[in-house]
């Protein structure tokens, strides 16, 4: 709690056994009086504002206690001791901040005191009772703060109470006994300087030789004071926001949020104090008010969308994985957008991180990492919050690169590493007659087997502290979209590089090869292939029975495929033969293109060869295995190792790939080969 005192004109405690006994370590030091031992009016934890709290005992937190101006500048503690009833000094560095506090105190500016401290032990005294706290007597209802812990001391311009002050030695080099203010016997020698020790020169505090300070620029002011209130209005109508958020989800939250609410506004807490403070409300109700795990889900996707909608993922996309109601709600409660670090310290307070975000990534992410709790917010997982988010990035990377290889592969899934077989499906399936009072015999697998094998492809990646840091939030977004199209191009490499290593694979012993001068892409050759691929047989010498119907051509080929196939006339302007001019294989077959038929790292490359496919459910060239069934590369998060600082993710992908029935056919401008289920034309 923020109690503002002053350093003379309270109620003085009996009996303070440390009276006079503070030394400063450095200079420029302060005197101030942080409590009286009087009451102080306390909003928060109480039932109404005219309630007021006695703090009997104080606790350091530390030899270092943040000393803070105007609430926003730090300044470092070099020494302060605890004198029982709090009177204090603060020795400050010389910093630029701490010399201007001087300088303007050393010229009269009445600079206020004001603790800030958390209860650790309270008792409610009721009405009716009395109540000695250090030394004074009180009348219920109070409440009783015996131990609170010390987290801050501020100079504030402007405190709750407009007659504290803190007093600016006027000396440096002074090393003098702090006086006791609350002492009502001081006596004259009590003030009176030791022998070695000269009068403080109190005219040195004033301007020399009559000086005045310059009044400010108007209009300069003017500007801070509006900034200011704009400020204060945004501040307020967050609040505002938030409790209407969470009233909606949490509606026996209303007696206590309002009050909450109402002491945010009052005390000038920050949006981001204010929505610790509700997840510290929220967590003490556990499950009360319906089930937790629900809530949690419904909050882990709001996060998510709204993470999704930072990074600019594809409204499709959103769309498609998000509901109007959550995509909504991420909008209204994240308008200026979720950034990564936000996003960290959201999980780490909710696991009782009660630090200052970027400035701890150490402990950030100890919290933000920690294993989840029962209730509260913390059902919510961050690891997997993070993993979601970038695996719907990846899968973006991922689906944007060329995907030919689904049209013409058959595409199984597996549950091991283990070399997996399968067998011809021609021959040994005709069914047989069977004979009056006769059996049904079993079919035979064909002789011939193809195996597949999954293998592990993946890679590592960071997101560090400069990410952090910088609230990056690229690093989440724009790294798994990357490694997405990573993924996708490490399987098309796989991919093609086997399907094109078909030297053994597109033989004329296979019938499935075809060369020479007129297998050009066009109407005859086009009436060739299709006829070697329709001639193809299955190992018992029986005809397959299954047409073609993709024509897998290069970049090159792409358009005079798509013509032919396009086409319902064919004309020869020159020609003034009569022959028809309806195109035979106008629609047939369906065109597909791939780059990396022609590129020229890969073994097999060409830009004149093109291929007749049959459908890869029926008779399959080529086919890809997936461990579980998982075709997309999947993303895991977690905190990083202790010799990294920051948060490490990894991407794998689990697949093989295997060439399967030679049936199908290839064409190469000079030779023209054919295989059973698909021709290659060269």
């Amino acid at each position: 709690m923020d109690h503002e005192t002053t350093d003379t004109n309270k109620a003085k405690p009996a009996n303070n056994p440390h009276a006079g006994k503070w030394t400063p370590v450095v200079s420029p030091y302060v005197n101030a009086q942080g409590l009286s031992g009087g009451s102080a009016r306390v909003w928060y934890l109480f039932a109404s504002p005219s309630d007021i709290a006695a703090v009997e005992i104080v606790y350091l937190r530390g030899r270092r206690v943040p000393t803070i101006e105007s609430g926003e500048t730090d300044f470092n503690m070099l020494g302060m001791q605890w004198r029982g009833y709090f009177d204090f000094g603060v020795a400050l560095q010389d910093t630029r901040a701490a010399r201007e506090i001087v300088a303007s105190g050393k010229k009269g500016f009445p600079w206020q005191a004001s603790i800030g401290a958390s209860v650790d032990e309270i008792e409610f005294v009721k009405r009716g009772a009395e109540v000695t706290v250090n030394g004074r007597t009180f009348a219920g209802p109070i409440y009783v703060a015996h131990r609170t812990t010390l987290n801050e001391i501020s100079f504030v311009d402007l405190g709750a109470d407009q007659q504290t002050r803190a007093r600016i030695a006027a000396q440096h080099q002074e090393k003098h006994a702090m006086p006791d203010p609350r002492n009502e016997n001081a006596t004259a020698n009590d003030q009176t300087p030791k022998k070695d020790e000269p009068a403080p020169d109190r005219k040195a505090a004033a301007p020399a030789g009559g000086a005045t300070i310059a009044a400010s620029d108007p209009a300069a002011e003017i500007d801070r004071i509006t900034a200011r209130a704009r400020a204060e209005s945004e501040r307020r109508q967050r609040i505002r926001e938030m409790t209407a958020e969470v009233l909606a989800q949490r509606p026996e939250l209303a007696d206590d949020l309002g009050k909450l609410a109402h002491a945010a506004l009052e005390a000038g807490w920050k949006p981001d104090k204010y929505q610790l403070e509700v997840m510290r409300l929220s967590r003490s109700y556990g499950g009360i008010g319906g089930p937790r795990r629900q809530d949690s889900r419904v909050e882990g996707e709001v996060i998510e969308a709204a993470l999704c909608l930072a990074g600019g993922l594809e409204r499709a996309t959103l769309e498609a994985q998000f509901s109007e109601q959550t995509l909504e709600t991420a909008s209204r409660r994240y308008r200026h957008g979720l950034g990564l670090c936000e996003t960290l310290l959201i999980f780490a307070q909710a696991n009782g991180y009660r630090g200052y975000g970027r400035s701890d990534l150490k402990g950030l992410l100890q919290f933000a990492f920690a294993d989840v709790q029962a209730s509260g917010f913390s059902t919510m997982s961050l690891p997997g919050i993070l993993s979601n988010v970038a695996n719907k990035f990846l899968r973006a990377g991922f689906d944007a690169v060329e995907s030919t290889w689904r049209e013409i592969a058959a595409i199984r899934s597996v549950r091991d590493f283990k070399q997996v077989s399968s067998y011809s499906l021609t021959g040994g399936f005709v069914y047989e007659e069977i004979p009056p009072g006769g059996e049904l015999k079993h079919a035979t697998v064909g002789e011939t087997a193809y195996t597949n094998q999954a293998k592990t492809y993946g890679r590592m990646f960071g997101i560090d502290r400069r990410d952090l840091i910088n609230d990056d939030l690229d690093a989440l977004t724009a790294v798994p979209r990357r490694l997405g199209r990573g993924g996708a191009l490490k399987l098309n490499e796989v991919f093609w590089s086997t399907f094109l290593n078909n030297a053994a694979f597109f033989t004329a012993g296979n019938n499935n090869y075809a060369e020479g001068v007129d297998t050009a892409l066009g109407i005859d050759a086009l009436t060739q292939a299709e006829q070697l691929f329709l001639d193809q047989t299955d190992p018992d010498g029986h005809p397959l029975a299954v047409a073609p119907v993709i024509l897998l051509v290069p970049n090159a080929l792409y358009v005079p495929a798509t013509q032919i196939m396009n086409s319902t006339e064919l004309r020869d302007p020159a020609s003034t033969k009569k022959t028809p001019v309806a195109n035979p294989h106008a629609g047939k077959f369906r065109p597909v293109r791939s780059s990396y038929l022609s590129n020229p790292k890969y073994t097999g490359f060409s830009t004149k060869a093109w291929y007749v496919l049959a459908d890869p459910s029926d008779m399959p060239v080529v086919e890809v295995a997936f461990l579980n069934g998982q075709q997309q590369p999947t993303v895991e998060s977690a905190d990083a190792d202790f010799n990294n600082l920051g948060i490490q993710m990894r991407g794998y992908h689990d697949f093989g790939v295997a060439k399967q029935e030679p049936r199908a056919t290839r064409v190469e401008i000079v030779p023209v080969a054919w295989h059973r289920g698909g021709v290659m034309a060269v």
